[in-house]
């Protein structure tokens, strides 16, 4: 495998938690805060401006998202094509100028049609730019360094959604059109600086010639990869957390147990504390594939735990169930730092080499999945069912996670055979 080396290891050591010591990571991190600060203002205040200040009823704004979501689903595997063919820098510089053009264009809409149409353009770009992201990550990252290195953006990106978050309170609280407008236009604007950040990195050298395989031949499809295929579903099911911890949690407190409502807002400060904390540390052990399903296995155990607990913090008076519920806020973050340094091992490693593109389109697609269906399959099935959807959800955490360890052996058993199946050097000669 190829791979652009920056000449020195990819793991942060303890003492350079903040500043890490690899300077194509601290690159990447400084242009995921940017990113991220910006994402962090338009996940905030994006359904009060399609509300309040461009006029759409809640159902509109519904059913708007979930067509954009839709198309974030089907851009995966034809962006990640595309950074094979015409490699991931010039991919994803088309791709981040499309998000900075469309965020700026939210303004000038003003029928429901264009409104849907903007949506479905800009979350296509983004999801595109995911898929993207992900792939240069393999070819500017030495490969024992990937999930180390990603592990750190993604504390990263918890700091900067937290700055945005923080500038989004501006906005809420001046409450006008101007104020919320201003915050769309610098999601916009932090877009066009990502843009010149990227622009600015290293071209990957190996990004032109992703096309064939190491015999020269034309490379294996990823949509017919039927493990790799079976790994992204499992790992996209264990996406649906997401949903769980964004929508579901908030829900279950405010309506269905005794705790106090500032609850809510205690959770995400655990998830988030423990995600910096232990998202780097979790990634040990994961270098092997074998390793990393085990890991995941755990991970989604203690996610299925969490789901337990949530459901048992019903009808207990308020003290307790606020002790229920943080235990439960801990157990799913605790499960999220494992399954994600997992899910980032297996879809690197499983991957054809020289083909991460394609393959990262696929397993980014999962996780689009699990994010257009997540509400739905949380309010109505979980939500609406209370303990018994709460034990179901907790069930198919329990399968997904039991199931990945047979699913990669699969794997590692199929590569196996095509790589004994593939012609030596010696005898293509």
């Amino acid at each position: 495998m190829t791979t652009t080396s920056t000449g020195a290891s990819t793991t942060p050591r303890a003492s350079s938690r903040l500043l890490h010591p690899d300077r194509t990571v601290r690159r990447l991190a400084a242009v995921t805060l940017v990113n991220t600060l910006g994402n962090g203002l338009l996940m905030t205040l994006g359904a009060l401006y399609f509300t309040r200040v461009l006029g759409f009823g809640l159902g509109q704004v519904g059913i708007a998202l979930t067509a954009a979501g839709l198309c974030g689903v089907l851009v995966g595997v034809p962006a990640g094509r595309a950074a094979d063919r015409w490699g991931t820098k010039p991919a994803l510089l088309a791709l981040v100028a499309a998000e900075a053009v469309g965020t700026a264009c939210y303004p000038l809409v003003h029928g429901y049609t264009a409104f849907v149409l903007l949506a479905c353009a800009v979350t296509a770009a983004d999801r595109g730019s995911a898929t993207v992201r992900n792939a240069l990550y393999a070819e500017v990252l030495p490969a024992d360094g990937r999930v180390a290195g990603r592990a750190y953006l993604r504390v990263v990106t918890n700091v900067g959604i937290g700055a945005g978050t923080a500038l989004a309170a501006l906005a809420l609280q001046a409450d006008t059109r101007p104020a919320y407008t201003a915050a769309i236009l610098a999601d916009a604007v932090s877009f066009a600086v990502v843009g010149v950040m990227y622009a600015a990195l290293p071209t990957p050298v190996r990004a032109a010639r992703a096309a064939t395989g190491p015999d020269g031949g034309l490379r294996r499809s990823a949509l017919r990869d039927r493990p790799y295929l079976a790994v992204t579903a499992l790992s996209g099911l264990l996406g649906l957390q997401f949903a769980m911890i964004e929508i579901g949690v908030p829900l279950w407190i405010v309506r269905h147990t005794e705790a106090p409502r500032f609850l809510v807002a205690a959770s995400f400060v655990v998830n988030t504390a423990l995600v910096v904390v232990f998202q780097v540390r979790a990634t040990r052990g994961t270098e092997a594939p074998a390793a990393a399903a085990r890991i995941f296995r755990r991970g989604g155990l203690l996610v299925a735990a969490s789901c337990v607990a949530l459901a048992l913090a019903h009808g207990l008076p308020a003290w307790l169930a606020v002790v229920v519920l943080l235990g439960a806020a801990a157990l799913q973050a605790l499960g999220e730092v494992l399954g994600q340094a997992a899910s980032w091992a297996l879809g690197y490693d499983l991957a054809e080499d020289g083909a991460h593109g394609e393959y990262q389109g696929v397993f980014n697609t999962g996780l689009s999945a699990a994010m257009m269906l997540g509400p739905v399959l949380v309010t109505t099935a979980v939500i609406g069912n209370g303990l018994v959807g709460w034990i179901g959800l907790a069930l198919l955490f329990a399968a997904a996670s039991v199931a990945m360890v047979p699913t990669v052996a699969w794997a590692l058993r199929r590569s196996a055979a095509r790589t004994a199946a593939r012609p030596s050097p010696q005898s293509a000669g």
